[in-house]
């Protein structure tokens, strides 16, 4: 495609992508290719992703996939997939007005049955400013921390005094807290999101059988095998021991901003220990000790615990909004499939 505003090249070459991910102080590691590379290789996707080049040379990308072996028609688009984290335009300085006008002019025209964008939350001025008639809004939630000053600034204005505490606590107990960058620790961190799920049926009044279908389905063991090794030293493991046994666990993906991609937990072995705020203070520290900006605690969504838990660490929520161009109502279809069966079992949702 080409108009009077940018020029697209599709699929976005690789090493182009790389050193625009670099040179974008916002960019969070799922924007990176070997994210999407991932995406592409563990789920059976294609990459469609879009490098886009206005007139005065600046570039941009929009990492994008589609399932591979449906006809392009009756085929879906994502920035990113449904459990693969966010998306959306990595580049800097931002796109001008009239050029995000042009990008969403782009994705209307997409030949997919659906276009789904979820962006980086710290953008969503940029998107919304810009989004056409037409477009589907799913109004979302998300928390993010601001690294700056250091570890010592964080902990001391940012960190609740009662998490201060709850940390202390943990190392008076003699957690354990041990971290890597590469497998060794996988089989442990996937034990524990097992025993989560576990954890989650109970809370969701949810058949077992139907939330480890689930679960297993959207994050199977292959899948995060295959991050581990795609995301090298970028993908970090961290794992709590008390009492010599495993506790509580994260997945962690680090550039010079992070995403906490994935929690899980033994909840009857974590007991009061308060390793979860042990792992997520070291996690943290971490990320400062590397030079971090900001650290992504993911998707709140309406869930007011969840948002508390992230705010006593000191991030704070952004509204933002996932973008949807759809060919019919499948959106709406599928929300309404979901209440249904959600009313049929007496799913909670947490």
């Amino acid at each position: 495609m080409q108009n009077s505003t940018i020029h697209v090249t599709s699929p976005a070459p690789r090493e182009v992508w790389k050193s625009i991910f670099n040179a974008d102080p916002e960019a969070v590691p799922y924007q990176h290719p070997d994210w999407f590379a991932s995406i592409c290789e563990s789920a059976n996707y294609e990459d469609i992703s879009r490098l886009y080049e206005t007139r005065d040379g600046r570039q941009f990308v929009l990492p994008l996939v589609r399932r591979r072996g449906l006809p392009t028609r009756l085929s879906f688009a994502a920035s990113p997939p449904s459990a693969w984290g966010m998306g959306g335009l990595v580049g800097s300085p931002h796109l001008r007005y009239e050029e995000m006008q042009a990008v969403f002019d782009d994705l209307i025209h997409l030949p997919y049955l659906r276009v789904s964008i979820r962006p980086n939350p710290r953008l969503a001025a940029l998107w919304a400013a810009t989004v056409p008639k037409g477009v589907l809004c799913i109004p979302r939630r998300a928390h993010i921390l601001d690294l700056e000053g250091g570890f010592e600034r964080v902990w001391q204005e940012r960190f609740q005094k009662k998490t201060r505490t709850a940390v202390r606590k943990a190392e008076r107990l003699g957690v354990v807290v041990e971290s890597d960058t590469g497998d060794r620790l996988l089989p442990v961190f996937y034990e524990l999101l097992l025993r989560s799920f576990d954890r989650w049926s109970l809370q969701q009044n949810e058949p077992r059988f139907l939330t480890h279908l689930r679960g297993r389905w959207r994050d199977p063991y292959q899948k995060f095998d295959l991050i581990s090794r795609q995301m090298g030293s970028a993908c970090r493991i961290w794992v709590a021991w008390v009492n010599g046994k495993p506790a509580a666990a994260s997945l962690v993906l680090q550039y010079h901003n992070v995403n906490d991609s994935r929690g899980a937990m033994d909840k009857e072995v974590a007991a009061t220990s308060r390793c979860n705020e042990l792992i997520q203070k070291c996690s943290i520290e971490e990320a400062c000790r590397a030079g971090c900006r900001y650290y992504h605690l993911g998707e709140s969504g309406n869930s007011e615990s969840l948002a508390h838990y992230k705010e006593r660490f000191g991030a704070v929520p952004y509204e933002y909004t996932e973008y949807v161009v759809e060919r019919f109502p499948i959106t709406s279809m599928d929300k309404i499939a979901r209440t249904m069966v959600k009313k049929l079992i007496g799913f909670k949702d947490a």
